[in-house]
């Protein structure tokens, strides 16, 4: 598992669009090992972003409320904490 990718689920107030594209992009730069796109990169790394956020917002729609709220908080929440 992607050390930089925190649990979305049970977040209070509830994730944002912002964070599981974030997520989602995070996710296929480790997968893919594409850190900046190019020309040849770009159509397929966007297009795999969207259905990896896609899937992620179908996932987190259908499991069960969490009981108690992750451990760490979203790097977008807290570059807004700190900033």
């Amino acid at each position: 598992m992607c050390r930089n990718i925190t649990t979305l689920r049970g977040l209070e107030p509830p994730v944002t669009p912002e964070e599981i594209e974030a997520a989602a992009r995070q996710y296929v730069r480790k997968v893919s090992g594409v850190q900046s796109t190019s020309a040849a990169t770009e159509e397929a790394f966007e297009r795999a972003v969207r259905i990896v956020a896609d899937a992620t917002i179908e996932l987190l729609d259908e499991l069960p409320p969490r009981r108690n709220p992750p451990k760490t908080e979203p790097p977008l929440r807290r570059l807004a904490r700190s900033g």
